[in-house]
């Protein structure tokens, strides 16, 4: 090469197409992230909230009667009125309380708010039937609402263990007393016991007790004043129940 050579022109630079396609993938991934992220930040207020509204009641409820449910509510609409009055388990005949555990849940005072010992019997059965306790009940009635769905039942599962650290089992029986359904409209032993018999909760005698627990897992077809073969013959078991378990001390959590 000589001097007379002309200079040669400088192309300019062209990055590779690939690299163009890379930088350009940077610059949308972190706005997907932080949308991510968004969400998520959005998903945990909004259960917060709600952990934090159910926190709440339940506090409350542990010392304030629940003014209503959910299904009651429903009921009132439908029927045009309920039946229902609160009282202290001080102001009900101790024979309530044993009829209802025996019935219902005859280690009401020996679990936390799961009797595992139904729960397995159940899940070899191949049946839910008897595995529900008092406190489930209780906290279903209450906070939740009726009828079979999983998120009901995780709901469930979570605010029982709740209910059972903050309220004592005197409470949690008191107010399922006060809440279950004895009959179409009829809610609470006190409203249940004048509708059926005409007395007050304190008033009523063991068999009388005895028949409003019988009808508890079916309140829509038994009637406690009118009872079938079927529900004297629960009675007859209740009455049995209630007795062993004062006798050795299944009562004694909340008859303190």
């Amino acid at each position: 090469m000589t001097d007379d050579t002309p200079p040669q022109k400088e192309l300019p630079f062209t990055a590779p197409k690939r690299r163009a396609k890379k930088a350009s993938t940077a610059l949308v991934v972190p706005e997907h992230r932080a949308t991510k992220r968004r969400v998520f930040i959005w998903v945990g207020r909004i259960l917060g909230g709600i952990a934090a509204f159910y926190m709440a009641l339940i506090l409350l409820f542990a010392v304030v009667p629940p003014p209503i449910n959910l299904y009651q509510l429903g009921e009132a609409w439908r029927l045009g009125g309920i039946q229902k009055d609160w009282v202290s388990i001080d102001e009900m005949t101790p024979a309530l309380g044993r009829s209802a555990v025996a019935a219902e849940d005859a280690n009401f005072c020996l679990h936390w708010g799961f009797d595992m010992k139904a729960i397995r019997e159940a899940v070899s059965e191949g049946s839910n039937r008897g595995a529900s306790t008092i406190s489930q009940q209780m906290v279903k009635n209450v906070f939740l609402w009726h009828g079979r769905s999983w998120l009901r039942k995780a709901m469930e599962a979570a605010m029982t263990p709740v209910v059972e650290l903050f309220w004592s089992k005197s409470r949690i029986l008191e107010v399922y007393l006060n809440v279950a359904e004895f009959g179409t409209g009829v809610f609470g032993v006190q409203a249940a016991a004048q509708h059926y018999f005409g007395v007050d909760a304190r008033d009523l005698t063991p068999t009388q007790a005895a028949r409003l627990a019988a009808v508890l897992p079916d309140p829509q077809n038994r009637n406690a004043a009118k009872p079938s073969n079927f529900v004297r013959r629960r009675t007859a078991a209740i009455i049995s129940g209630a007795e062993t378990i004062a006798a050795d001390g299944r009562s004694a959590c909340f008859e303190e």
